[in-house]
């Protein structure tokens, strides 16, 4: 019987690759774990899962069709899970980083009941930041 555990990885095609990656890695801390010119592929750290950024223009990319838009993204929303924190500052920080977002709600999630807001990335992707009980 299959019993999942965890998110594993998401991956995310864009046209946006380096810029992607870059506001990953900034905005929201995930760190270099390996890429791969070759195949227009990086992977990104994301505490114990992984966010693969796929260029569509590479070799990985060109087998999925054409980039995401506004109105057809490849994924609703994935949900990562980040250390405690204050709401005003970590609002203060996103809007630093001029990343539009909305209000923190409950919301039910793996863990149960918790505090999230929602995010867009620069590529469009809607990213939910939930707090670590």
């Amino acid at each position: 019987m299959i019993k999942p555990l965890a998110i594993d990885h998401i991956v995310l095609r864009t046209d946006q690759y380096q810029a992607l990656i870059d506001f990953y890695c900034t905005v929201l801390g995930c760190t270099l774990e390996r890429s791969s010119d070759a195949m227009g592929l990086t992977q990104l750290r994301a505490g114990t899962a992984l966010i693969d950024i796929v260029d569509v223009n590479g070799k990985l990319g060109q087998t999925g069709g054409a980039a995401p838009t506004e109105s057809g993204n490849n994924v609703d929303h994935f949900c990562l899970r980040i250390a405690a924190f204050d709401e005003a500052e970590l609002k203060a920080f996103l809007q630093l980083h001029q990343v539009d977002c909305g209000d923190f709600t409950e919301r039910y999630g793996a863990q149960g009941n918790g505090h999230s807001i929602y995010i867009k990335d620069i590529a469009g992707n809607q990213v939910e930041l939930r707090a670590e009980k």
